[in-house]
């Protein structure tokens, strides 16, 4: 099957695509949710000052304020009603992912099938709306002490937070809709989009320091280069796969011989995506949120400790480090279960050449795990600290950074292979419609 899945996959032209009406509706609609999205983040906050928020946003464009820009597509500089972005709900999500691994009741939840999973995209919702509301309250206090508010500050507090929490519900709402109704994953492509988005916007500005020879014409083409190498070694990586052969015995059925056929689980190299670098960075800006936003009579012994963590410090490379290595082997485990695996594989007769069915099958699959969780950590490590180090030195836009890249690269990529996947069943759907009209004329 999966060859036959290959070949087809290999044979598709643009007359394929054109007889894909279910497919092309799908892109349609996602298409038309993200210029919804984008059109959203230009509507602005009432009673914001505009220019007091230009002059917050460029000092503090490479902590906390840039990388919440960097996922907002630029809303939180505009102060837009999207300003937290999905960025809530994803804190959300990776909450309660956490509680499931050390909570019993929501492990058995987990458990539960189809019912389990809506009760907890159900504590999900309740716990956006939480963090939503709280990090909206932050944002409206910080924005009245720092005298960016034209209105009654009250008033102002409390259409904010509404207006917030109301976007953020808005595309937590219609990432759920482009998953279900559209092509992709879509909180991972509102994401994507506005980072995209704000690309050409950034490279202009990279040019520009260059032309004023802020920046040596040389390191910006070095760059340019170093980008697409970086996009090459991505793709390379995030497709790896290391393949775990399975084999499963004959067996005699009557006069027949069934089974004896093999098959492979994929491992992947990189087996937890994203995830990793966008919560280390959001963990390691957390100090940053509360005093940027306050004023500037702040301890100096608090202001020597956000020193030494903005990016680029040796602190914040290594508690960057470490973080992604931590949340890159929690979110493998938490994917995939060596034990299940294991258990299934013993049921449905399949083993390993060369390694006992049960406890020694789950003992292999799990060191092999370990082995490959480590190189994609390190990969991750690599491909979002680096740019952090070019950053420190030079002013390149945030736009720039490896865990930008990493999103564009995997959405990207994860969108093709469903692109791939409803082709090939529109191909397959062809060739039973024909298959039953040549019965039928038989």
């Amino acid at each position: 099957m999966s060859s036959a899945a290959e070949q087809l996959a290999a044979n598709f032209n643009f007359n394929v695509f054109s007889k894909a009406h279910e497919l092309k509706k799908r892109i349609w609609y996602t298409l038309g949710a993200l210029i919804i999205y984008r059109l959203g983040s230009y509507i602005p906050l009432p009673g914001v000052d505009i220019a007091v928020i230009k002059t917050l946003a460029s000092k503090n464009a490479n902590n906390f304020f840039g990388i919440f820009n960097m996922f907002s597509g630029g809303a939180l500089e505009r102060m837009s009603i999207l300003a937290l972005n999905i960025v809530p709900y994803i804190s959300a999500s990776i909450i309660i992912q956490l509680m499931t691994a050390i909570s019993p009741t929501l492990e058995a939840l987990k458990k539960e099938g189809e019912s389990g999973r809506q009760k907890i995209n159900q504590y999900t919702r309740y716990l956006t709306v939480f963090l939503a509301t709280a990090q909206a309250f932050g944002l409206s206090t910080g924005l009245v002490a720092q005298g960016a508010v034209s209105i009654d500050p009250t008033i102002f507090k409390i259409t904010t937070v509404i207006n917030i929490v109301g976007g953020t519900l808005f595309l937590m709402w219609l990432g759920e809709q482009i998953t279900s109704r559209g092509i992709g994953n879509g909180v991972s492509l509102i994401i994507f989009s506005g980072i995209v988005a704000n690309l050409p916007q950034a490279a202009l500005g990279l040019i520009e320091l260059g032309q004023d020879n802020t920046i040596p014409i040389t390191f910006i083409l070095f760059l340019f280069a170093a980008v697409v190498a970086i996009f090459a070694f991505i793709v390379f990586v995030e497709r790896a796969i290391r393949k775990v052969l399975i084999q499963y015995p004959k067996r005699q059925v009557g006069a027949r011989v069934q089974g004896g056929e093999a098959s492979y689980i994929p491992l992947k190299l990189n087996s937890s995506g994203v995830l990793p670098p966008i919560f280390a960075q959001a963990l390691l800006v957390l100090p940053s949120t509360a005093v940027m936003f306050v004023s500037d009579s702040s301890p100096e012994w608090l202001q020597t400790l956000l020193f030494y963590l903005s990016p680029g410090k040796p602190l914040f490379i290594v508690l960057m480090s470490v973080l992604i290595v931590f949340f890159a082997y929690f979110y493998t485990t938490i994917i995939f279960n060596p034990a299940d695996t294991a258990e299934n594989l013993k049921k449905s007769g399949g083993f390993i050449p060369g390694i006992r069915p049960g406890q020694a099958t789950a003992d292999f699959i799990e060191k092999l795990l370990n082995r490959l969780t480590f190189f994609g950590a390190s990969y991750l490590v690599i491909v979002c600290l680096m740019p952090e180090l070019l950053k420190a030195k030079y002013a390149v836009p945030f736009y720039f950074g490896g865990t930008s890249l990493l999103i564009i690269v995997s959405v990207t990529l994860d969108t093709v292979a469903q692109i791939q996947s409803h082709l090939v069943a529109h191909q397959y759907e062809g060739l039973l419609k024909k298959a039953n009209l040549k019965g039928r004329r038989r």
